[in-house]
């Protein structure tokens, strides 16, 4: 069995913009190329998992959702990085439209999208990390049975100043690559 990193997208490996629908707000944050080559190199399946309640709204389509997908696929191509697998969860309990008015696993904090894509890539989750920029994304990992590690990135410093000492905490997703790779190097944050 595979060991991998469960990247959340927005505030992770873009810039988070509410709603995120159209092409030309996508913008990578800074290390994230360097910080998924360094996780590629050391042998980890790099799969996007991400709640995508907009769908559930009306804000936006799945269409809209796979362009945008799509386009930062692109982007990370072009700095040497690739994803192995993307998931995504459209449902919320409050949506707006009926088709994905309903609470599931497969929305973070549930660790739904991991098993799926543990299952789909013959993952182990024990060995595997997921990466995001909310509490919801540690606990999805910590669920799948892996560890999760908030970055202070997007809405990280908002989560963190409302909980800190839930979990590993890092600055942006280089500095957790890092101490993936090196199982317990510098961490610029706090590791708790």
């Amino acid at each position: 069995m595979s060991k991998a990193v469960f990247l959340d997208r927005d505030g992770t490996l873009i810039r988070h913009v509410p709603y995120l629908h159209h092409v030309e707000d996508v913008q990578l944050l800074p290390g994230v190329g360097p910080a998924l080559r360094l996780l590629k190199t050391a042998g980890y399946y790099l799969i996007v998992i991400t709640n995508q309640a907009g769908v559930a709204y009306g804000y936006f389509t799945e269409e809209d959702l796979q362009r945008v997908n799509s386009h930062l696929h692109r982007m990370l191509q072009e700095e040497g990085c690739r994803i192995d697998a993307w998931y995504y969860c459209p449902h919320h309990p409050a949506g707006a439209l009926s088709k994905y008015r309903l609470a599931c696993d497969c929305r973070k904090p549930g660790g739904g999208l991991l098993t799926l894509a543990a299952q789909a890539h013959r993952l182990d989750l024990a060995a595997s990390f997921t990466i995001g920029d909310r509490w919801s994304d540690v606990q999805a990992g910590k669920t799948g049975g892996g560890t999760g590690i908030l970055v202070l990135t997007g809405e990280g410093r908002k989560d963190f100043r409302t909980a800190p000492g839930k979990g590993l905490v890092f600055t942006h997703l280089l500095s957790a690559a890092r101490w993936i790779v090196s199982k317990g190097g510098s961490c610029f944050a706090h590791c708790l």
